[in-house]
């Protein structure tokens, strides 16, 4: 088993908002971006609040102090999220 290459590819080294999409840039050079909207807490919040992001737990999580949300990198990359995607009108 070779958990290295797997907490590797799931530690950030930076976050940031642009508009209502967060970002990541991993260690793995990636960079990967999820809508805020798929979680409860980070929909009802504003763009402001939304670029309050910080990495934390040496790049495994992602804080929004302001909020009291935390979410783990692991979860995002595997697109584990709350909410489905909304629906588009036909």
């Amino acid at each position: 088993m070779n958990t290295t290459t797997t907490e590797s590819e799931s530690c950030a080294l930076r976050a940031w908002a642009e508009g209502r999409m967060i970002f990541l840039e991993l260690a793995d050079g990636r960079i990967i971006g999820f809508p805020a909207d798929r979680f409860r807490i980070l929909k009802a919040a504003s763009e402001e609040e939304l670029k309050k992001v910080t990495v934390e737990v040496n790049g495994f999580a992602l804080r929004w102090e302001e909020l009291d949300e935390d979410l783990t990198v692991e979860g995002v990359v595997a697109g584990r999220f709350q909410l489905p995607l909304p629906e588009v009108a036909a």
